[in-house]
């Protein structure tokens, strides 16, 4: 495995490399800069000539690729145009939010997904499995933002029982018990509506391969040997089911990514979706734009190969060559 694990990452390396390239190329061919009637309509040509020179516009693009690599490799991303702070410093304020959010609702997701896709695989056409696919129906049916402005007018503003902003309360200090009890409880809410509406696909794929791996020969000679229906189904449905959620895993890592300017919108909640589809794209950050972009795209391949190294372990058939 552990093979399979380093043949993978060395993959990786020419990937990321050519994500850089058409980053960087695809960000600097975008119409406009950041210092033409952006950040102050009433800015003379003299001071964004001399801006444009200062933060090096005016090089050569691959000189500028260049420049970028090397302080990639310091560290330093740059410094925003229109936040006037390090690109480090923002996305690092913004990245623990996102990231929070994105594994609670991972979580909570297939917390939900799993026990559903059980159940309405082995009671199929029964009420139980009529019960799920009727849910599944729904929160297919239901736009992503109409569910977060309905919870957050239902629970948030009509019954009050969440926060409707933010990412923590003014009143809270920063420490250990209430500081966290208090971001949990603006997490709860968007986290859980989110977790509610992405279970659909899992719930459809577990349910399938259920029902498909039931009447497959290696089951029936499991129970013509008397092996009891707890083992044959844990041990043989149940495993040989959880393959297409397993390789699934890195698409739901990119989809909540995705889906995050949405939810973050819809919750004033401050974090990377939000930074880069409503502030950085709009304004031209170049260095925060290239910055989220490299990283939503690195995540996407790291989850790529945390499908493939969780669908090893499940299934040890089932090797990258």
């Amino acid at each position: 495995m552990w093979k399979t694990i380093l043949r993978r990452v060395l993959v990786m390396i020419p990937q990321i490399i050519i994500l850089s390239i058409l980053i960087f190329f695809l960000a600097k061919m975008m119409p406009g800069d950041p210092f033409t009637g952006l950040i102050d309509p009433k800015m003379d040509v003299n001071t964004i000539a001399k801006l444009k020179q200062e933060y090096g516009l005016n090089d050569a693009p691959w000189v500028q690729y260049l420049n970028w690599v090397k302080n990639l490799f310091r560290g330093d991303l740059g410094m925003s145009y229109t936040q006037h702070m390090s690109v480090t410093s923002l996305i690092g304020d913004r990245a623990q939010n996102t990231f929070w959010l994105s594994l609670v609702t991972i979580i909570l997701s297939y917390l939900f997904a799993i026990p559903m896709g059980i159940i309405a695989g082995r009671y199929k056409d029964k009420w139980p499995d009529q019960t799920i696919r009727i849910f599944n129906y729904i929160t297919f049916a239901i736009p992503g933002f109409v569910a977060y402005v309905l919870a957050l007018w239902l629970f948030g503003y009509l019954l009050n029982w969440f926060p409707t902003t933010g990412t923590v309360s003014v009143s809270v200090a920063p420490g250990i018990f209430n500081y966290i009890l208090d971001r949990a409880h603006h997490i709860i809410l968007p986290a859980l509506v989110a977790a509610l509406i992405s279970t659909t696909t899992t719930v459809q794929y577990l349910r399938t391969g259920i029902i498909d791996n039931q009447v497959e020969d290696y089951v029936r000679t499991a129970r013509s040997k008397g092996v009891p229906e707890r083992v044959v189904f844990n041990k043989h449905i149940l495993r040989n089911s959880l393959l297409p959620i397993t390789a699934f895993i890195g698409n739901v890592i990119g989809a909540l990514l995705g889906g995050a300017v949405m939810i973050e919108t819809v919750f004033s909640y401050p974090g990377m979706g939000k930074l880069f589809f409503m502030e950085s794209i709009s304004q031209r950050d170049y260095p925060v734009l290239t910055a989220l972009i490299l990283m939503f795209g690195i995540l996407a391949i790291v989850g790529n190969l945390i499908s493939d190294i969780v669908m090893t372990i499940v299934d040890p058939r089932i090797r990258v060559k």
